[in-house]
């Protein structure tokens, strides 16, 4: 039975000032920008750079290799501002992404094999060969762990690239690039929770494994205070920390814990709405009784809207334009101080740039070329070869998730994540111009699907 509306009195919110209005206009009509984070991440890189190659150099080491110390009923931690960005704070990006790869399983564009088996055949190429390239540079180097580094596709910067070409880009492409970038962030997940432990501990995994119990209860009963499933995630983190799986994908895991289903049927909102209309129609009702009327209904739509959908929308824009801005901030500063262009030629970051400009756009495009050649699938939105090669080349924009894995490939090793971060830049920024030049000066206008 559905429950009545209330008439108590509701409160009229208060005018803007114009003032304010004219001053955040050119702010709300950025982040309203599809491609914002991801100029946002350009920017925040580009200060780091800019900031490690200043006279105040010193400062940007100072702020982020700055020891932080938490302590509670007489047990105490300590680490780096750098590390708590790295270590805690990107547990919420994967928090994010692992309820974006749930949504896409579940409801979205990957629902169904036939639409999720060619971006993942794409995503499998765009990995196999850029890792081999990375491998043939650096085998038997103490460089060779960071094999894994130019596998990664950065969906915040390809995707915001292909915005400023979206008159010759179809939205199948998008979506394409946008399956491929998520199978490449499960492929990545994979690959960082099986080789860059720090060795496994029984006894803290099976505490994890009693804490994951927890979560599958959360789910089945559709809780929604986001309290219980924050707890729950904490302990997670410290038991997989301390069972030797780093500790940020216990955000993915909790992210696919999140229920995906309504809390209640349709059917509820719409005796609410029937009672609210012949209520409206058999009395008249002042401005704050219609306000609370109002208010009442939008809390019977919140509970159409699945908790992994609000979780979502809660936490995208904090993380897409806080937490990794700021980690972008954090590890791209690089020294350039006695560097030359024949750094670039090292095997480390040469056999990056390599992985993300060439291996990156080889794979994903023989890959997708021979699926469609095999009839495995059809081409995304209609797209011609030149639209599928200009995606491919862009797909090689790896920045936060191969910056991530640079970190945990040489954590004691400075020099080496210098050189990994050096070629993580040059390589995406190579993939970053020539794709934007190959869809807007090559491919012809996007075919409508």
């Amino acid at each position: 039975m559905a429950q009545t509306p209330p008439t108590s009195e509701a409160r009229p919110r208060p005018p803007v000032p114009a003032l304010f209005r004219v001053a955040l206009a050119p702010i709300q009509a950025f982040f309203r920008l599809e491609a914002a984070s991801g100029i946002l991440l350009a920017l925040c890189a580009v200060a780091a750079m800019a900031w490690a190659n200043s006279p105040w150099a010193a400062t940007y080491s100072a702020v982020f290799d700055a020891r932080m110390t938490v302590g509670l009923a007489g047990v105490h931690a300590g680490f780096s501002v750098r590390e708590f960005i790295n270590d805690g704070l990107m547990t919420l990006f994967f928090f994010v992404v692992g309820m974006e790869i749930k949504r896409e399983l579940s409801s979205g564009e990957l629902r169904t094999f036939s639409r999720a088996v060619l971006p993942l055949i794409a995503a499998l190429g765009g990995m196999i060969v850029p890792a081999a390239l990375y491998a043939a540079f650096n085998q038997g180097t103490p460089a060779q762990a960071g094999w894994a580094i130019p596998m990664a596709t950065d969906i915040a910067f390809s995707i915001g690239c292909l915005t400023l070409v979206k008159t010759r880009v179809s939205h199948g492409l998008v979506v394409f690039l946008t399956a491929l970038a998520i199978f490449d962030d499960i492929g990545g997940i994979l690959v960082i929770a099986l080789f860059y432990g720090s060795g496994l501990h029984v006894s803290w995994l099976v505490g994890a494994l009693g804490v994951l119990a927890v979560l599958a209860c959360l789910n089945h009963f559709q809780v929604r205070n986001g309290v219980a499933y924050a707890l729950a995630g904490a302990a997670l983190w410290y038991t997989m920390h301390h069972g030797g799986i780093h500790a940020t994908l216990s955000g993915v895991v909790l992210g696919l814990f999140m229920p995906a289903r309504p809390l209640r049927p349709g059917r509820h909102v719409l005796e609410a709405l029937r009672l609210y209309v012949d209520r409206a129609l058999q009395t008249p009702m002042d401005e704050a009784t219609r306000g609370a009327q109002i208010l009442y209904l939008e809390e019977r739509l919140e509970e159409l809207e699945p908790p992994l959908n609000r979780f979502v929308h809660l936490w995208h824009v904090p993380v897409a334009y806080g937490i990794v801005p700021l980690f972008a901030l954090a590890n791209s500063g690089i020294s350039l101080e006695g560097m030359g262009w024949a750094d670039l030629l090292r095997p480390l970051p040469l056999g990056i740039i390599a992985g993300l400009f060439v291996g990156k756009q080889v794979g994903i495009f023989l890959f997708t070329w021979g699926s469609l050649k095999l009839g495995v699938a059809d081409r995304p939105g209609g797209a011609t070869l030149p639209q599928l090669h200009g995606v491919a080349v862009v797909a090689g924009i790896g920045f936060t998730v191969a910056l991530f894995v640079a970190g945990l490939a040489f954590p004691t090793q400075p020099e080496l994540l210098t050189e990994a971060k050096l070629g993580i830049l040059v390589g995406s920024l190579l993939s970053a111009v020539v794709g934007y030049a190959l869809l807007r000066f090559v491919a012809k206008p996007a075919v409508p699907a």
